[in-house]
Order: structure tokens, then C-alpha cells, then sequence
């Protein structure tokens, strides 16, 4: 699985990218997370607010950080 986090750099994106990388590594799993900070790449995804989220080149999650259970749900499903 690859997840990408969207977003330029503001408090948000940050907040999304620890989240994300450490419920992933507190679910164990193999996904490997980076970090897409180029307002061209982001563009392409054409989300509206970053911070986003992109499971396997899909948008999941744009314009807010979710909690840890949301985002474990997000991943799992």
C-alpha cells in the first residue's frame, strides 16, 4: 500500500504526516508513507484543501486531520 500525504507544509499537513506514519507503524503494517510537499504534484490530484490524503492513488481524506481511529479506518478499508 502507499499512502501520500498532500499539503505545502502548514500545521495541519504536518500533523497529518505524524499521524499517519505512526498509526501505520503502531498497525504493524507494510505501507510506506511520503510526503508530497510540490503544489504542481498536488494539483494533479485536484483536491480543493490540503491537507489530503491519497491511499494507492486514490484521494481519501482532504481538508482536515482525522483521528487516529478515523485514520485507521481510512487505511483499512
Amino acid at each position: 500500500m502507499e499512502i501520500k500525504v498532500l499539503g505545502t507544509g502548514c500545521a495541519k499537513c504536518k500533523m497529518l504526516e505524524k499521524v499517519t506514519r505512526e498509526t501505520v507503524i503502531e498497525a504493524n503494517s507494510s505501507a510506506t508513507v511520503t510526503k508530497v510537499e510540490d503544489i504542481i504534484d498536488i494539483m494533479k490530484y485536484g483536491i480543493l484543501q490540503t491537507p489530503a490524503l491519497v491511499i494507492d492513488g486514490k484521494v481519501v481524506l482532504q481538508g482536515k486531520v482525522p483521528s487516529r481511529a478515523e485514520l485507521i479506518q481510512i487505511i483499512n478499508n
